[in-house]
């Protein structure tokens, strides 16, 4: 059985993960634009960071309905499939198209969304619900700005 300790680390990590990758990307890239995009949203993969890290603080725990009750790990699995939110083992040397580099930005941002989303039902917390709706919605917005910069980018 998962925690809700255990799932607020998950998030916590899903979102340092992205703001490292970030920042280690826009010390490889020399396009401004893509630059500018990638540091703002590290900056945002920190304030939700942020915001995981004090929901584990206080404490808020999952749902004690039946369901939240039997989300153990074999359960959180099968949802999650095999999405690592990680970006570590991509190697960014081989990667040598900016489009290439936006998917795999997408990717991991929509694996931190499913994640997410799984979360939504389990938050007790009208207040801390709709906190998380709001990271839900900026990070569909990262990827929104992502498609919007390959489509300018695209000859």
């Amino acid at each position: 059985m998962f925690a809700a300790e255990e799932i607020l680390d998950m998030a916590i990590r899903i979102e340092k993960n992205g703001e490292a990758v970030y920042r280690n990307a826009v010390e490889k890239i020399v396009n401004p634009a893509l630059i500018s995009l990638l540091v703002w949203m590290a900056d945002e993969e920190v304030k939700h960071a942020k915001w995981f890290l004090e929901l584990k603080k206080e404490a808020v725990t999952l749902s004690k309905s039946p369901f939240g009750q039997e989300m153990g790990r074999e359960f959180i699995d099968s949802i999650l499939g095999t999405q690592s939110f990680s970006l570590k083992d991509v190697d960014f040397s081989q990667i040598d198209r900016i489009n290439d580099l936006i998917d795999i930005f997408i990717e991991f941002e929509e694996d931190g969304i499913l994640f997410y989303e799984m979360l939504q039902p389990f938050i007790q917390h009208k207040d801390k619900l709709a906190q998380l709706d709001e990271i839900i919605a900026e990070e569909k917005r990262h990827i929104e700005l992502l498609l919007e910069f390959r489509e300018s980018e695209t000859p």
